[in-house]
């Protein structure tokens, strides 16, 4: 009978998320009790991207199983920069830019994770420990366990050093020593004996798991989690508007909802999979609902509903759901104030005007028509609606008096192209 602390192995391999085992064997055994698992982010913006959520959910994951997490915040690796799989030299980032995006990392991943009970959760910044280490300390005590044989084969190095007119700085050639390290430090100081990331890290964190047992005759296991693909060869975390961030104020809870409801057929099963808790067999259920009515989307919404919960919580899921209702529907009463201004900040079409201004010269001046002999015959082939109103005649004049909130009109074209009218006061 599997236990509590060892069931993670079996529910990230049944879910596809594990890319590489430094020990599987070693590793089952090893989580027979509570064991301290760490996962590193380094703050190369002041957000988080989806992309990340996988190593995100995989921590809580272990939490949820009864292991304790450690997420660590880069403010030392941040001022080196990764050289996995990058083709040129990083810039280097002011270390005042660096501390302000740690400060505002914490502040976004700590909803996250729990931070009571036994295994509560603890979050660090390696530069905490980086920044006491003197150069001769470190070359002494760290840098003779480095074989440089070994170094220049990482994936991480060699395809820098192959590739012609390229090369690698010792500043980054040195970022897998500082992240052994890391792995060296937390096992001494807080008992952490396993490390998670991207399979990107693979290199780095063996070579930790060599400091360790070379430093501390212990012996220590990665896990690498696969990087997220689609099916249809595009890359993962974009949207029309390009990267789609945990921050509000980069990507809106509706945009962010928007994004996994547009998830491919193809593709929404290993979603459900990877970025939700929903269980394996609910989830097969949840796809076959979803194949027997297909323009239901079922899986996508349940998809949007739970990732969107858990980055943004319940509120904005609601919100985000009432507001794409809305739009498909039509059905405007149902929008809070909240709700346009998202919209707003997501770059829907604006235009400012006023009441008594000319539908037609509206459309024009907006860009919702080329002229008024367009705007004309958009009017007057049922084309355009105002707050879900059908428009018949050309020659209206704009009245806010039934605005919605006594200061936005949506303004709609065909089925898709709206554009909010702002009341100018």
């Amino acid at each position: 009978m599997i236990g509590q602390f060892e069931g993670i192995l079996n529910e990230l391999s049944e879910r596809g998320l594990i890319a590489q085992v430094s020990d599987e064997k070693g590793l089952r055994e090893h989580l027979r009790r509570r064991r301290v698992v760490y996962c590193g982010f380094d703050p190369t913006a002041d957000s988080l991207h989806v992309g990340s959520l996988v190593p995100l959910i995989a921590l809580n994951r272990f939490q949820r199983a009864g292991h304790k997490p450690i997420l660590l915040l880069g403010g030392a690796t941040g001022l080196i920069g990764d050289p996995s799989f990058k083709s040129d030299e990083r810039t280097l980032i002011d270390s005042e830019v660096v501390e302000n995006r740690v400060i505002s990392l914490r502040k976004q991943v700590e909803p996250f994770l729990r931070f009571t009970g036994e295994n509560s959760a603890l979050i660090v910044n390696n530069l905490e420990w980086s920044n006491e280490v003197l150069l001769i300390e470190f070359l002494r005590d760290i840098g003779k366990y480095f074989s440089i044989n070994k170094m220049i084969q990482r994936d991480a190095v060699k395809p820098r050093l192959e590739a012609e007119g390229q090369g690698i700085s010792y500043t980054e050639f040195s970022y897998m020593i500082l992240q052994s390290m890391d792995f060296l430090e937390l096992a001494v100081s807080n008992d952490c004996t396993i490390q998670i990331g991207g399979s990107d890290q693979w290199g780095n964190m063996v070579s930790g798991i060599d400091l360790i047992r070379r430093k501390l005759s212990l012996e220590s296991y990665a896990l690498t989690l696969p990087l997220i693909t689609k099916a249809d060869g595009t890359k993962f975390g974009k949207s029309e508007a390009g990267a789609v961030w945990l921050e509000r104020s980069k990507t809106s809870p509706y945009s962010f909802y928007q994004f996994w409801l547009n998830t491919s057929d193809a593709d929404v099963e290993k979603f459900l999979k990877f970025f939700t808790f929903i269980p394996s067999e609910e989830i097969v259920e949840i796809i076959q609902r979803s194949k027997e009515k297909p323009e239901d989307r079922i899986a996508q919404r349940v998809l949007a509903d739970h990732v969107t919960q858990f980055v943004h919580g319940e509120k904005d899921c609601l919100a985000s759901r009432r507001i794409s209702s809305a739009l498909f529907s039509e059905n405007f009463d149902e929008l809070e104030q909240g709700d346009l201004e998202q919209l707003l900040q997501d770059g829907l079409p604006s235009w400012r005007c006023k009441s008594g201004d000319g539908l037609l010269s509206t459309m024009v001046s907006s860009n919702l028509a080329k002229s008024n002999g367009e705007a004309r015959k958009l009017i007057q082939g049922r084309g355009i609606s105002i707050n879900g109103i059908t428009i018949g005649d050309p020659s209206m004049s704009l009245d806010f008096e039934g605005a919605l909130y006594g200061q936005y009109l949506l303004l709609k074209k065909g089925k898709k192209s709206y554009i909010i009218l702002c009341k100018e006061t």
